[in-house]
Parts: C-alpha cells; sequence; structure tokens
C-alpha cells in the first residue's frame, strides 16, 4: 500500500545555486499533463516533489504508448522526472491519513480532481490547511472550481475544441499540441512563486 521510488532520471541542472526551489517540498496530487508538467517544472527547480499514485497501477499515463522504454511509457516519463513516487489507495482511510500526514510535511500540494472530490475524502484545502496553515493549496481544473461546467472532466484537446484554440493549433489533419494544457502548468507554476 505505501512504497516509495525515485524515478531514475538526472535532471538538468544551469549550474550551482542556480535552484531556487531548494528546501521546498511538493505534494503531487495530479495526473495526465497539466499538473505533472507543473510539478516537473518545481522539481527542475529544486523542489522535493512526492508523487501520489494509486497501487497497482499509478498513474494513468503510465500505460499510454507506445513509445515505452523499459516497460515506462514515454509520455509517463516526460511529465514526471524528477519526482519520488509513493502508491496510496486514497479511497482507504489509512490511505487518507498518508496524504494527510504528507501534507503536514510539505510546502505546496498541487491536485487535478474534479472540485470537491478531495472535499469528500478530507483532502481538501480546509481540512489540509487546518494541518497545515502554510500549506499552499494549488488545485487545476478544466473550468474552474464552481459554475455550471465546474463537475465536467477537463482535457486539452475537449478545452482547445470549446474555446476555438483548436483551431489556431494545427491542421485540420494531422497532429497538434496541447497548448491548454501547457499553458494552465504554467499559471499553477507562476501561482506557486516561480517566474518564466
Amino acid at each position: 500500500m505505501f512504497a516509495l521510488r525515485m524515478m531514475g532520471f538526472h535532471v538538468f541542472s544551469a549550474g550551482p545555486g542556480l535552484r531556487p526551489l531548494e528546501g521546498i517540498r511538493v505534494l503531487d496530487l495530479t495526473r495526465v499533463l497539466a499538473g505533472p508538467f507543473a510539478t516537473m517544472i518545481l522539481g527542475d527547480l529544486g523542489a522535493e516533489v512526492i508523487k501520489v499514485e494509486r497501487p497497482d497501477v499509478g498513474d494513468d499515463t503510465r500505460a499510454w504508448g507506445p513509445p515505452f522504454v523499459a516497460n515506462e511509457s514515454v509520455y509517463f516519463l516526460s511529465v514526471n522526472r524528477n519526482k519520488k513516487s509513493v502508491c496510496v489507495d486514497l479511497k482507504h482511510p489509512s490511505g487518507v491519513t498518508i496524504v494527510q500526514e504528507l501534507a503536514q510535511r510539505c510546502d505546496v500540494l498541487v491536485e487535478n480532481f474534479l472540485p470537491g472530490k478531495l472535499d469528500k475524502m478530507s483532502l481538501g484545502y480546509e481540512d489540509l490547511s487546518r494541518l497545515n496553515p502554510q500549506l499552499i493549496y494549488c488545485s487545476i481544473s478544466g473550468y474552474g472550481q464552481s459554475g455550471p461546467r465546474s463537475q465536467t472532466p477537463g482535457y486539452d484537446s475537449i478545452a482547445s475544441a470549446m474555446s476555438g484554440m483548436m483551431h489556431i493549433t494545427g491542421p485540420e489533419v494531422g497532429c497538434s499540441g496541447p497548448v491548454l494544457d501547457l499553458f494552465w502548468s504554467s499559471l499553477c507554476f507562476k501561482s506557486t512563486g516561480g517566474t518564466q
């Protein structure tokens, strides 16, 4: 239920003393792209990032491929470097306790669950800020924390199509990049104190 392992990839370092988030600990409750990309940037800048994943399967993107490198999804590896990974069953009371204990030892928490989902598990901002009043809690969602679409999952392709951004990111036939996911990641990064 509780396993800890380092993602085995070297991080690029621009030189000594240039990792401004050294000493900052981030609890990463994200999956897919926007959240993992944001926490990867925090890790690149020196933060210790602890990624919480589901037991047995881990992050959804561990299975996305091909391509794979040594049975690991290249997609997953591309946005999860510099992270420690811990498997926790959030549906079990002891798993909730583990995350609460981790939140007490972290400076920043980043999550991208549907709004209200973590509140129901006693892992929302109100609960965790009582345990750690200094905790910076960053919640990434496709359509905000309230409003008519707040309970709609937000993926880049959906938001790009709804906003009209898909029209300018590539040809009708072919590939385009995840523009909006990366944009939201950069906003999360800025809100936790980073600069670009």
